[in-house]
């Protein structure tokens, strides 16, 4: 479904170019099919099991037919007539799975780090404003490291192992990040930890977990995070977990297992992309690069050819103006493109690990009902100790599919609504380069062009 409208990719080719044209004044383009895919996305109208979908209407045989109730919201870019209609702008907060309302907004912001005899790690500062009755204050402003919001996703999981909850950044440095204390990785890192508690705090449920409360007013944390389960219960569990994960589970709904299957697909995809993004920045880095070497040769050329001096130094005036172009689009790719789609690729796993909670809650119940019509138990008491666990058992599934079944539609709107605006950005942002380039070397063109009266003298 991700790839769908690919053939469409020479149709397109004027508003994002080709995927690798080798050196040009304008540079490698980025992928266009990423543009086709924020299309297919837009497109979708049962978001819950897309995978395998058939092609939207609005592409037939290679061209784009546009719907009659699309909004072309400017003559001059293309990219806007496959934006909102005006009543899904209106509907922008439902379609990021969030509360009709929101009242509660935190911002990380302000990293530091600090250097201790043991460990360097970095801090970052939490505000969170809310208008909750449930708060003893309308604003909050309290320090985390890292580790703390992952005892928060853990604590998340526990309250709620069915739900998709965002997921945080790798703890390791990720690829192409040499240091690990950099600015641009931490900066990365601060970014992605603003979306994980922003998700957070947008989801219905999720938002009123006391554990979410603690995390924005406790101005320690220690003494919180000691008051979890034992070692030994931990180990105890991660047995059973092992146990029931190799009985495996002997009558998954297929719903159950249509959402498995799009886990995976969709795991493949995003990894597709990701590398693809990843291909496309390392290219863009050296061709500006390159470019930033290539203007002065110009300047140093004019200084050597009087009667060209004045061409040559415009040329290098295109250069350099085309290098500020290629820059801005690079920090777009960097900042806005790459890491919503490696977020996904991350909400792959997480799919994917919700799926098996889930399984692990049914392979529970049905080892109970195993128990019960065996014969192994005689003692009464015995007995109605099991009916009551299988009892019990049986609403967990119960409430697990049904928190899962609402959690994946309200996630799957979420998705495609960041992913259409992270790719359709990144088209508009593509043809706006472009346009630019193109604006200079036609300045230039046009300054280099001798009147006709100047011509016969």
């Amino acid at each position: 479904m991700l790839f769908t409208g690919i053939s469409l990719f020479s149709g397109l080719s004027f508003l994002c170019g080709p995927f690798h044209c080798g050196p040009s004044l304008c540079g490698p383009s980025p992928c266009s099919c990423l543009f086709l895919i924020a299309c297919s996305l837009s497109s979708c109208q049962n978001p819950s099991l897309a995978v395998g979908s058939s092609v939207s209407s609005s592409v037939v045989q290679g061209s784009l037919v546009h719907s009659p109730g699309a909004l072309v919201r400017s003559s001059g870019s293309m990219v806007n007539q496959y934006g909102l209609e005006e009543e899904e702008e209106e509907e922008e907060e439902e379609a990021r799975g969030g509360v009709p309302t929101r009242d509660l907004f935190v911002t990380v912001d302000h990293p530091e780090s600090h250097v201790t005899a043991i460990e360097t790690f970095i801090v970052y500062r939490v505000l969170a404003r809310t208008t909750r009755g449930d708060f003893d204050s309308s604003e909050y402003e309290v320090h985390r490291r890292y580790q703390d919001f992952l005892w928060l996703r853990g604590k998340l999981e526990e309250g709620h192992p069915t739900l998709i909850i965002h997921p945080l950044p790798e703890k390791f440095v990720m690829k192409g990040l040499v240091e690990r204390f950099s600015e641009d990785f931490i900066e990365t890192r601060r970014r992605a930890l603003q979306t994980f508690l922003s998700k957070t705090a947008e989801h219905p449920m999720l938002s009123r977990s006391p554990q979410l409360k603690v995390f924005l007013t406790e101005q320690d944390l220690t003494a919180i995070k000691k008051q979890g389960p034992s070692f030994l219960s931990r180990m105890g569990d991660s047995v059973r977990a092992a146990a029931i994960a190799v009985r495996g589970v002997r009558a998954r709904p297929q719903e159950f297992g249509a959402m498995q299957d799009y886990a995976d697909e969709f795991s493949c995809k995003m990894s597709a992309l990701d590398k693809v993004t990843q291909r496309i920045i390392k290219e863009q880095n050296e061709y500006l690069e390159e470019l930033s070497q290539y203007g002065p040769l110009y300047s140093q050329w004019a200084e050597l050819e009087a009667d060209l001096s004045e061409p040559l130094r415009g040329v290098a005036g295109c250069l350099d103006l085309c290098g500020r172009e290629t820059e801005e689009q690079l920090r777009h790719l960097t900042e806005v493109l790459q890491p919503t789609l490696h977020q996904y690729l991350l909400c792959a796993d997480t799919l994917k690990t919700v799926l098996r909670r889930r399984d692990h809650i049914q392979a529970e119940f049905e080892a109970k009902n195993d128990a019960l019509a065996s014969s192994a138990v005689s003692k009464k008491g015995d007995l109605e100790t099991l009916k009551e666990e299988a009892a019990g058992l049986e609403e967990r599934v119960e409430s697990a599919n049904s928190a899962l079944k609402g959690d994946w539609a309200r996630w799957g709107d979420a998705m495609r609504y960041d992913l259409r605006e992270a790719l359709v950005s990144t088209a508009d942002k593509n043809q706006d380069y472009y346009e630019k380039c193109l604006a200079v070397w036609e300045t230039f063109l046009l300054s280099q062009k001798t009147p006709p009266g100047q011509e016969e003298d």
